[in-house]
């Protein structure tokens, strides 16, 4: 009997250093046994220290790409990365409200690990008010959860701005919060707090945002419940980035094939 991998979309862009992006996607869900259709949203110029440049796609081709798989391909979860331009979000709203059964994981890239700002405030704009609402998971790290909930006073109250909007789940990731440990916590409607601590890793990693959506996605497209699927995917993503490597003068990258021990 031949056993179908579960299938997860995954707008993203071209990382040509391949520590984010679409082989971000690619990579950690072929080890978490699903199958990845990578959509690209944008080419960019970046290495381990900084991006330069981005092109967005061209919105009519984005959603042609999309639109072309979902109508051949059963989709388990669509994953959502960096997306360079407000027409791009709103060809990807139409697209979500046609397919409003597929669970969604938005990963709010708002900068590139040295401070390259991807869309600016317009598109973060877009973002919170198009895709936000349309959302299953939510995974900002602190930075991002202020900007697109800039009235919240505190973290908590930017969590349930964003909750408030129709985003169902939050999980906001705690890497660049001063504290000994890395806390991660989930917010969901109507429910207590969940914390997760993880130990500091001493290195900063280019593609950890990317790993650990794709890594939700893959879970919730496995069938798992919404706190099973964060635990699995903080998990692989801790070990992904604990075994990482330094290959340019920059951020580490992650070893999401960490659990592949052969030796050649």
């Amino acid at each position: 009997m031949i056993v179908r991998k579960p299938n997860v979309m995954c707008f993203s862009g071209l990382d040509p250093t391949g520590g984010a992006g679409l082989q971000a996607d690619i990579e950690t869900l072929f080890s978490i046994g699903c199958h990845c259709t990578p959509i690209a949203t944008a080419l960019t110029a970046q290495n381990t220290q900084n991006a330069i440049n981005m092109i967005a796609t061209e919105p009519a081709l984005l959603v042609q790409q999309a639109r072309a798989v979902l109508e051949d391909i059963s989709i388990q979860c669509i994953k959502i990365g960096l997306l360079g331009s407000v027409e791009s979000i709103e060809v990807l709203h139409i697209l979500l409200k046609d397919y409003a059964n597929i669970p969604v994981v938005l990963d709010p890239i708002a900068l590139a690990g040295g401070g390259y700002e991807f869309g600016g405030t317009e598109v973060l704009e877009a973002m919170r008010n198009l895709l936000v609402p349309l959302t299953t998971v939510l995974t900002p790290n602190t930075n991002e959860a202020k900007r697109l909930a800039p009235s919240g006073d505190t973290l908590d109250a930017c969590a349930n701005e964003l909750l408030d909007l129709g985003c169902q789940h939050l999980l906001l990731t705690g890497t660049h919060s001063q504290t000994p440990d890395v806390v991660n916590r989930l917010y969901s409607t109507h429910q207590e707090v969940v914390t997760f601590n993880w130990p500091r890793l001493e290195h900063s990693y280019h593609g950890s945002g990317c790993t650990l959506a794709a890594a939700i996605s893959g879970y919730l497209a496995h069938k798992l419940n919404i706190r099973d699927a964060i635990q699995q995917a903080q998990r692989f993503t801790w070990e992904s980035l604990s075994h990482g490597t330094r290959m340019g003068f920059g951020q580490f990258l992650p070893n999401r094939s960490y659990w592949n021990k052969q030796k050649l």
